[in-house]
């Protein structure tokens, strides 16, 4: 994300131009926008002639720059695109003013937005535009005969191939070189700056030696080695959970998450200092005994826009911690400890002290 400008607004409100230039940024500003805001940019839209003597088409597109209040924001992930729709407030033809449009913001494509941003809004902007100079990074999880490619985004991870390839003894065995192969192409076709290379005993070293011998760019790129119990996803978490992604990727926040809700868990089993739900939660909040407050992206979206189910106000639990020094983590709910948070009711809590 890049921040072109920062300046106050009408009302009161806070104006930030910015550009996103990734798919990552194109997410974050998801869950920034709310119905309400206001958002411009450059678009195109479909003008209706107002000519008796043609015949109508159906109008012709034409260049605009537009201003809409928000009342709608969809996330297109696999097209690259960012959906917000509203009705139209400031424009360059007055004739268009109060006329439903949706303006799709893409990579690269600058939009200013204006509105009462709240804390966390902020800071999500803020460290998207940090995270703007992280590489991008692959894990690599491989045993005897499966490997598994998935990639590192600021949203969570995503499995970009699953490779199985019997090794060993038996009528299908096949030697553990045609599953390196395998592995080394396609981690050769994925552009990434750092590769993560990771799986239980010595099959991850042996197969970095056959990328030494056959895939010199994929063994250049191999930053580290990890030792984990298992592959895939599970591969993944053990990865994310030992910090080895913060090595290569100092501001993600998906270790961060990962640690944060293994720790919850394993408060909640010893019965110790943890809550869950809002009401439990909201009552620590009250006494002050919330170190670390956990909360699920699409849950505070959908509570904020009106669209939740909690009697308590998702934003006054999140003033009173911090009011009482406590820290506020927005979980991703495209991840993993986003997926054990969802199952917890979406917001939990780490405690300073055990409640009764």
């Amino acid at each position: 994300m890049r921040i072109s400008s920062r300046g106050r607004g009408e009302e009161g409100r806070e104006r930030i131009t910015l550009v996103p230039e990734n798919v990552d940024d194109l997410w974050h500003l998801s869950y920034v926008l709310e119905p309400g805001d206001l958002v411009s940019g450059d678009t195109t839209r479909r003008i209706q002639r107002d000519d008796d003597q043609m015949r109508d088409t159906g109008g012709e597109r034409e260049h605009l720059h537009v201003t809409i209040e928000v009342d709608d924001i969809e996330f297109a992930r696999f097209a690259n695109r960012l959906r917000v729709g509203g009705v139209i407030v400031s424009c360059s033809r007055e004739d268009q003013l109060g006329h439903h449009h949706t303006l799709n913001v893409e990579e690269r494509a600058e939009i200013t937005i204006e509105k009462h941003f709240k804390a966390d809004q902020i800071d999500r902007i803020e460290t998207a535009e940090q995270a703007a100079e992280n590489p991008d990074v692959a894990i690599a999880t491989v045993e005897e005969g499966a490997a598994y490619i998935h990639t590192v985004a600021q949203y969570g991870t995503e499995e970009y191939a699953s490779l199985t390839k019997p090794t060993g003894k038996g009528e299908y065995a096949r030697p553990r070189s045609e599953l390196f192969d395998e592995l080394g192409a396609a981690l050769s076709h994925l552009e990434v700056d750092a590769i993560i290379l990771a799986g239980p005993g010595f099959t991850k070293n042996d197969a970095l030696d056959y990328f030494e011998n056959n895939y010199s760019e994929v063994a250049e790129n191999i930053v580290t080695t990890v030792d984990t119990a298992g592959v895939g996803d599970r591969g993944v978490h053990e990865v994310l959970k030992r910090g080895a992604v913060d090595d290569v990727q100092k501001q993600t926040r998906i270790a961060e998450e990962a640690n944060l809700i293994d720790e919850l868990t394993e408060n909640i089993s010893t019965g110790a200092k943890a809550a869950y739900g809002v009401e439990q939660v909201a009552e620590a909040a009250e006494f002050g005994a919330i170190e670390q407050l956990l909360l699920l992206d699409s849950r505070l979206r959908a509570e904020r826009q009106g669209d939740g189910d909690w009697d308590i106000d998702v934003n006054d639990i999140i003033d009173s911690v911090e009011q009482k020094g406590g820290e506020v983590t927005v979980f991703s709910a495209e991840f993993q400890p986003g997926e054990q948070l969802k199952n917890l009711g979406g917001i939990a809590a780490i405690l300073r002290y055990r409640l009764q």
